[in-house]
């Protein structure tokens, strides 16, 4: 189980939570086991940037990474040779501790099976670690839509807030069985109902708490909280946790 936030970014609030000395990602990995980097969708970084990263972290800890929007968004996974190369030659950096790689995709990004099948062997070729997916349109979510993914073995991750019943689920590759076993099982959970903004209450992480303890052991569960505008996210990964340690099903990665 892994428990984690968007960024790095320790609140006033939560400070005490993460003592000793370094930067707030070295005192942030002594407590949660994985991190989700964002501004990547943004702008690039510097191979020496990621692994800075990686060597303010413990051996296990483990990153994921979200793709580009130059790829995701505005070539909708097509022409995508040359920026992706450089994407991964950045976030090689991380070196193992790079674990998932995240595609966002807008709203208006209809499922399309030849274009993502494409992108995914030329991904293929030069990074063999788990992928993930979080759609925004209909018609991911879908039978037919989980066949495909699955069959490429893409993970998508479940969202909140939901705009459809189906995408508060994790779908796609879900390993062998379909159970979580062997796969990563995301979930990002952005707040509500103010998305970005808002903190969960406890009703809300213990109904979330008690979901997880039911995914198999060897299911690597990711848990990101992105409701970081108003420095939520790091207070509700902590009592989640707490939440989990109480339930009996909460180990370190």
């Amino acid at each position: 189980m892994r428990l984690g936030t968007a960024g790095w970014a320790i609140s006033r609030e939560a400070s005490d939570a993460f003592p000793g000395e370094g930067q707030h990602l070295a005192r942030y990995a002594r407590v949660l086991q994985c991190a989700e980097i964002n501004s990547s969708f943004q702008r690039s970084h510097r191979t020496q940037v990621y692994e800075r990263w990686a060597a303010q972290t413990p051996p296990e800890f483990r990153f994921s990474v979200k793709v580009p929007r130059s790829i995701t968004h505005d070539a909708r996974l097509r022409r995508a040779r040359r920026p992706l190369e450089r994407f991964l030659a950045e976030a090689s950096g991380l070196h193992h501790r790079l674990a998932v790689l995240l595609l966002q995709f807008p709203p208006s990004f209809v499922f399309e099976a030849a274009p993502l099948r494409s992108f995914l062997r030329l991904l293929r070729e030069s990074y063999t670690g788990a992928v993930v997916c979080e759609p925004r349109n209909a018609s991911w979510f879908t039978p037919q839509a989980d066949s495909v993914l699955a069959a490429l073995r893409v993970s998508r991750a479940a969202a909140d807030p939901a705009r459809w019943p189906e995408a508060a689920r994790p779908g796609g590759w879900l390993g062998p069985a379909g159970d979580g076993r062997g796969a990563v099982v995301y979930f990002r959970w952005h707040g509500a109902p103010r998305t970005y903004w808002s903190r969960y209450d406890m009703a809300w992480l213990q109904d979330r708490a008690h979901e997880l303890v039911q995914w198999p052991s060897d299911a690597d569960c990711w848990c990101i909280f992105d409701n970081t505008a108003s420095n939520a996210a790091i207070s509700n990964a902590l009592e989640l946790q707490a939440l989990l340690q109480n339930f009996g099903g909460y180990r370190s990665a």
